[in-house]
């Protein structure tokens, strides 16, 4: 088996991993890099679509709440973006988001474009242009049209070899790792990123002790619909051969890698009646069985062995000498 980041034959161990999202049951075969430790789908499905159906949880059409629901969003989101005002640092405790989480090293201007790529129903866009954001743009190829929102976000059903103009964030949340072509993909987005632009990439890790403890079981694996789980390593090969520098790297597992995984090991499909992201009232964990599992999240993150992290990547010849490796706490 031929490693299709770096180039490796020798040693690659093998898995057999099936679809659980739903439950269908297929096995995929995977193997996983015995040199940069990618986890990979030894062949990718002809048909991808068929596993992305219509109620896939990115695909849902985002619905704007009113009144003072809207109001309490804008002040937390605010805080979470600009990190001022003390209504909305509070709020972000109460009510938690991660969906700016991209945005912590980055420089973040109102007039900056972001390009989110794989954005589904566009959940993160949408609430930048709420705040005012207004050089917005998301792709899928998987949407099954255009969406044009009233707040005048446009997502279009696109690859991103079909984008033209200049960017200065291109954003993957959740989805390079869908993505069957990892290195034309960077090469296009070397292509689109203007002076100083950012590439932010946000995915699930094999670098991680799930991956290690629950092994096929690990509910971020996500037969077949993840074709590429990298390792740090891993992606640092691949920055560096598609002219990018990985600069920093930041771990931000959630509860999700403890609670989906058990789930699998017990035969329960995530959307499944019984799974805790269906109904958590009648699921097999208690809440303070989730909150536990939320704190060891957290020490995995702080050091550095997360089921998913964000990458962020600078073009080779504009270094602004960040250090690959350096994990803050998330």
């Amino acid at each position: 088996m031929h490693c299709r980041i770096c180039g490796n034959e020798r040693d690659n161990r093998v898995y057999e991993a099936r679809e659980m999202m739903y439950g269908d049951g297929d096995v995929f075969r995977y193997f996983q890099c015995s040199g940069c430790g990618c986890l990979q789908i030894e062949e990718v499905p002809s048909d991808l679509s068929t596993y992305y159906r219509g109620d896939y949880y990115s695909y849902e059409k985002i619905r704007n709440p009113n009144g003072v629901k809207r109001r309490l969003i804008d002040l937390r989101d605010k805080y979470c973006v600009w990190g001022r005002g003390w209504p909305g640092h509070v709020l972000s405790w109460v009510y938690p988001t991660s969906v700016f989480q991209f945005l912590r090293h980055v420089p973040v201007r109102i007039d900056m474009g972001i390009l989110d790529v794989g954005c589904g129903a566009g959940r993160t866009l949408f609430a930048l242009r709420e705040l005012g954001f207004e050089n917005l743009l998301g792709v899928d190829p998987f949407l099954s049209g255009d969406i044009e929102y009233e707040n005048g976000l446009t997502i279009r059903k696109q690859c991103i070899d079909e984008v033209t103009g200049t960017w200065d964030v291109i954003v993957f949340h959740h989805s390079f790792e869908h993505i069957a072509d990892p290195h034309g993909t960077l090469r296009s987005v070397h292509r689109l990123l203007g002076p100083g632009g950012i590439c932010v990439i946000r995915i699930p890790t094999v670098s991680s002790y799930a991956w290690e403890h629950y092994g096929v079981n690990w509910v971020q694996l996500d037969a077949p619909r993840h074709l590429y789980l990298h390792s740090v390593e891993s992606m640092a090969v691949i920055s560096r051969q598609t002219g990018f520098e990985l600069h920093r790297w930041v771990c931000d597992s959630t509860a999700f890698q403890f609670w989906g995984s058990e789930q699998y090991l017990r035969g329960i499909p995530l959307r499944h009646d019984r799974s805790h992201a269906v109904n958590p009232q009648v699921s097999a964990f208690s809440r303070r069985q989730i909150r536990d599992f939320e704190r060891r999240a957290a020490h995995l993150n702080a050091a550095g062995r997360g089921d998913q992290a964000v990458f962020y990547l600078h073009r080779a010849e504009s270094s602004t000498g960040w250090q690959m490796g350096e994990n803050p706490h998330c």
